[in-house]
């Protein structure tokens, strides 16, 4: 889980000018690494091959 102290440290780096949409932007990547790194470690993963075959079946 992303703690109070990341987020502060997260929005200290932020440029001078960065707005609020830069922040959320800044702030959902991170979750979304977290989030990411949990099912790596819960072992919720596929092979890339796997991923090739399903990507292979969207329609775009």
């Amino acid at each position: 889980m992303i703690t109070k102290d990341q987020i502060i440290k997260a929005m200290e780096t932020l440029p001078e000018g960065a707005t609020i949409e830069d922040a959320l932007d800044r702030l959902y990547l991170l979750y979304k690494i977290e989030r990411g790194l949990a099912d790596v470690e819960a072992g919720r993963t596929v092979s890339q091959e796997e991923a090739r075959r399903r990507a292979s079946q969207w329609q775009l």
